[in-house]
């Protein structure tokens, strides 16, 4: 059964103005690297600068510093070459690989695949996509994955 990370409550009078949003996001469990996928990220816009601090500051948390993301530069906006994360400088790499996957490098050949969930997708197709994606050894493409 996959772990998802916390999810805020929804916003209401006891909410800190400003606070940044916990990213939606499922890790597998076990971290195995036995599947395709080691988890899910569902992001609330194609905004890269926006969505991407937050990720990786979750992802810190649990596995040590990030160092590099590897994205497909047509599913963002306004892609960067790095971006400063809690004082670190992270190195973005352009891929014109699948729109539906981020790659995440925390050293040396040490990198996570995520599958990304496009921001506009239903809240029951996106939730499936994510548990299929953070299952032990998950083996179902991308494209399979969002098709819900």
């Amino acid at each position: 059964m996959p772990i998802p990370l916390p999810t805020p409550p929804s916003p209401g009078p006891w909410s800190v103005p400003d606070a940044p949003l916990l990213p939606r996001l499922v890790l597998e469990p076990t971290m195995s690297r036995d599947g395709m996928f080691d988890g899910a990220w569902w992001p609330r816009s194609n905004h890269v600068l926006a969505e991407l601090p937050d990720l990786i500051t979750a992802l810190g948390a649990h596995f040590g510093r990030i160092v590099r993301v590897g994205l497909a530069t047509s599913a963002w906006n306004d892609v960067p070459r790095s971006v400063v994360v809690n004082g670190l400088m992270i190195k973005i790499n352009w891929c014109a690989g699948s729109d539906a996957t981020i790659s995440v490098t925390r050293g040396f050949q040490d990198h996570l695949l995520l599958l990304v969930v496009p921001p506009g997708t239903a809240p029951g197709a996106a939730a499936s996509a994510m548990a299929g994606a953070s299952v032990t050894g998950n083996h179902t493409p991308a494209a399979e994955l969002l098709l819900g």
